[in-house]
């Protein structure tokens, strides 16, 4: 600014899915010898739709999770790494620097019009290139060594927060300033974004990139603990410049991890020579990788409408309970703190399963709506917690599903997609929304936020169900799984496979 056991007649791919959950990159055991009519019983049926490069294989739901149990190895084991180490020491430092700047800029273009969408618009600007070029960043990153791109990268970062905390100081800023470093810094988070999200594998392996995916969230959310706060007070205490100042000068942590890690340590990623249709190639890569395609479409919608608190927050502080910076920068703290929680929790998690996150999308709507009618400004804080615990695991499980189901050799440029569709959408929804806020005022502006988060989630479910020939089982005895998706009648494992693959 980052589940659930599938049917028990299932059978579950060698990605370790559930009927509804997302891909786990684990060797599908090897089954006992089979008569020839269970063979027969049991042998794909030719046309059926698969995932590529997925073989489906029989397992049963207590066999996945006492596998997922044998792969959770600790919610840091990540940090045992050195080079990984390193790289996360720099991150909570340029992380907490970002933070403040996101508060001290909304605050300054906020003071500088007095109009939400005025900071619809910095926002919009910021992740404008992202979603213009996005998909030309993920070429970039797989063409070219990360961690040599990455030292350009935050290098550049740090400089448009340097060139902002000069404007600021000297007094010369003006909200056009503001836009034109907005819009540089999202130019460089084209390429950034793709090259740091894949650079993780190249740090932990594939064994510890669901674990290192929730620490990098729980990174950047420790980060959001302190930044909102520290810029509050640097606001009020003397102006927003040296909470840019600040900023800029955090990315030398970076920086400086990157030149001490030691290169042999790296699980160097295959470097894609320059060719044409690349990007052509990784479209068509995802559009016949379902269990790509649903994370993404949920993201896409969420990441657009959901997740504009920039103008909601400050809407509420100044319209709705008319205080000040610090109060902004205290619900900012409050949503981090259930997004560390979440993230957390997700570095504990064995699985990333698309059940998890329909269910976290449709929560987090459902809790966005009732912040948007609470009734007083406690009640609205409190309700700022789960929001937060909602969104990093919305973030935290699309990201590393995605992750582990891309071959390396197109990771580069899947996850410029997914970052292209979960920010990307942001110019597209920010404005609008903030023309929604400043019209009908921060509720209503919100309540719209939540409602279609929750639709989409719903909508992405009931699709799942209905392509999986999926029905919704409720079961209330003591012992049992209360809430599941069974197989209806008559649907053939064909179908089911299509399911547990997507």
């Amino acid at each position: 600014m980052s589940t659930g056991s599938g049917a028990d007649s299932a059978p579950a791919p060698d990605h370790d899915n559930d009927a509804t959950g997302a891909t786990h990159a684990v060797p599908a055991p090897q089954a006992p010898a089979a008569t020839p009519a269970a063979e027969a019983a049991t042998e794909p049926r030719k046309g059926t739709e698969t995932v590529k490069g997925i073989e489906s294989a029989k397992r049963t739901e207590t066999a996945q999770d006492t596998k997922s149990a044998k792969r959770t190895k600790g919610t840091f084991s990540s940090l045992r790494i050195r080079n990984y180490r390193l790289f996360a020491t720099g991150q909570v430092v340029s992380n907490t620097g970002t933070w403040m700047q996101r508060i001290a800029q909304d605050w300054l273009v906020l003071s500088l019009t007095g109009s939400s969408t005025a900071v619809g618009i910095t926002t919009a600007l910021q992740f404008l290139p992202m979603l213009l070029f996005g998909l030309y960043g993920g070429v970039i990153a797989d063409r070219l060594p990360k961690r040599k791109l990455l030292l350009l990268t935050q290098s550049a970062m740090g400089l448009t927060g340097l060139a902002l905390a000069v404007l600021t100081l000297t007094g010369q800023v003006q909200v056009w300033h503001v836009y034109l470093v907005a819009f540089l810094l999202g130019l460089v988070t084209v390429v950034d974004n793709p090259a740091r999200q894949s650079f993780v594998s190249e740090m932990v392996g594939p064994d510890d990139i669901r674990n290192a995916v929730s620490l990098n969230s729980a990174n950047f959310q420790s980060a959001r603990l302190v930044g909102p706060a520290v810029a509050g007070v640097l606001i009020t205490a003397v102006g927003s410049g040296w909470a840019f100042m600040l900023n800029g000068l955090s990315f030398i942590a970076p920086v400086v991890g990157l030149l001490m890690m030691r290169p042999s340590e790296l699980h160097q990623g295959k470097v894609v020579p320059r060719g044409k249709g690349q990007l052509r190639e990784g479209l068509q890569y995802v559009a016949g990788r379902p269990d790509l395609i649903f994370p993404i479409i949920l993201v896409g919608f969420i990441g657009t409408f959901g997740f504009n608190f920039p103008i909601w927050l400050t809407a509420f502080v100044d319209k709705v309970y008319h205080s000040g910076a610090g109060t902004y920068g205290l619900l900012n703290t409050l949503m981090a703190a259930g997004s560390l929680a979440g993230a957390l929790l997700a570095a504990r998690r064995g699985t990333s399963r698309l059940r998890l996150l329909v269910g976290a999308a449709l929560a987090f709507g459902i809790l966005e709506i009732a912040a948007s009618l609470a009734p007083t400004f406690w009640l609205y804080a409190a309700l700022l917690v789960p929001i937060g615990m909602c969104g990093l695991t919305i973030n935290v499980t699309a990201n590393s599903s995605v992750q582990l189901a891309t071959d390396p050799a197109m990771r580069g440029r899947v996850m410029s997609l997914f970052m292209m569709v979960f920010m990307g959408g942001t110019p597209l929804g920010a404005p609008l929304v903030g023309w929604i806020t400043d019209t009908y005022g921060a509720r209503i502006g919100f309540l719209s936020g939540g409602a279609i988060s929750a639709l989409a989630a719903v909508g992405v479910g009931l699709f799942l169900a209905r392509a999986g020939g999926l029905r919704l089982k409720i079961d209330l005895r003591r012992g049992h799984q209360h809430v599941a998706f069974v197989p209806r009648e008559g649907v053939g494992a064909s179908r089911q496979r299509v399911t547990a693959a997507a």
